[in-house]
């Protein structure tokens, strides 16, 4: 008839019945036919493909199709405290914040929602977690932390500490909360202190290179007591190089390192521990000097090197002299050794000639009347 009107909807499509302007059915797959009075029929016809409720009067759907609403849609209630999950055929199609309603359409597959609620605790299950990747939802939503072995994961939420990770992989949501993963390195880290110039107690410049060793045996207080643990360390580490080369000489520094280490051990050590952090070991590895000062030093070790030198030698010359008395006195008192001596001597002065002519016999030779003549 003229006030009728044919409407075909397909599979994959719904029709909202409007009438005068205010939503008065759905129509599913099929033939339908509308009465048309007045002209006040409206119909818009819905993809249902997506699934997700295109329409911006999603409000006015469910306060005028009341419960004939849930014969063609599942509505999605989210509370303020809660996250949802649309799930179709048993897998991840959507993420709802909190607080969200959206209207999903049935019919084209298994169309169901999930609230979780995160009063109960922000940490996703695992299953989820791979869901939420698969859809490239994962990271809008949620906040992912891998924590190494030999190291620490700290969780906070606006800004607080909630608890302390082991290593693993971990996610947790992230709507309306502003949630962190923080890692804390628990191996023996180094760190060195390089060029710092110092006076000694006898006010000497100098520069200084030390190297520390540590590592972290509470991550929560290294964390939370102070802003930054290491550059702290690094700080204590230059307070106690300064304090312990101030008091000193430099003769004292150049002569026991060892005891320097241990001074400045001794304090970096107690200075740090109460922010779980422990020190293993502390040393020295330069003490570099002015050039001016390296100039004086070679000079000052130069003179105690003579002086050492001169010492030696007087005391060389003072044995020696005291040798020639002795053996002086013995031939006096001796005429064979100081025969002995002669011929001595004479051996020397025939080992470097070639022909030797002796006058008046041995007697002659020892009374200097012997005549040596060297032949080349």
């Amino acid at each position: 008839m003229f006030w009728n009107k044919k409407v075909v909807v397909g599979d994959a499509e719904r029709v909202l019945v409007y009438r005068n302007r205010r939503i008065e059915r759905v129509l599913g797959p099929g033939v339908h036919r509308l009465r048309n009075f007045g002209n006040g029929l409206e119909l818009v016809a819905h993809a249902i493909a997506n699934t997700a409720y295109a329409g911006n009067d999603g409000e006015a759907l469910i306060a005028g199709l009341r419960e004939r609403l849930y014969e063609d849609f599942v509505l999605a209630d989210i509370g303020s405290d809660e996250v949802g999950l649309m799930l179709r055929n048993g897998r991840i199609a959507d993420v709802l914040n909190p607080g969200t309603r959206r209207l999903y359409w049935k019919g084209l597959g298994d169309i169901r929602v999930r609230a979780i609620a995160l009063q109960d605790g922000l940490e996703i299950e695992r299953e989820l977690v791979d869901g939420l990747r698969q859809i490239g939802w994962l990271e809008r939503v949620a906040v992912y932390g891998n924590v190494p072995s030999e190291s620490a994961g700290l969780l906070f939420v606006d800004g607080k500490f909630v608890r302390e990770l082991a290593a693993g992989a971990y996610a947790f949501w992230n709507l309306r909360k502003n949630v962190a993963v923080e890692t804390v390195e628990l191996r023996v880290q180094a760190m060195e202190v390089s060029g710092q110039e110092l006076l000694t107690r006898d006010k000497v410049s100098l520069r200084v290179n030390l190297a520390a060793s540590l590592r972290v045996t509470d991550p929560v207080a290294a964390r939370t007591r102070v802003a930054k643990y290491a550059e702290h360390v690094y700080r204590e580490l230059q307070y106690g190089l300064r304090k312990a080369v101030s008091a000193k000489t430099l003769d004292e520094l150049l002569g026991d390192k060892a005891s320097l280490d241990a001074d400045i051990f001794g304090y970096v050590r107690g200075q740090v521990r109460e922010f779980g952090i422990e020190v293993l070991g502390v040393g020295v590895k330069d003490v570099i000097l002015p050039g001016e000062m390296k100039e004086i030093l070679n000079g000052v070790v130069q003179a105690e090197k003579t002086a050492q030198a001169n010492v030696i030698r007087r005391r060389e010359e003072a044995n020696a002299t005291r040798s020639l008395l002795n053996t002086a006195k013995l031939i006096e008192d001796s005429p064979v050794l100081m025969r002995l001596k002669e011929l001595e001597a004479l051996e020397k002065i025939t080992e470097k000639i070639d022909k030797l002519t002796v006058f008046g016999g041995l007697e002659g030779v020892m009374k200097q009347l012997v005549s040596l003549k060297g032949h080349g």
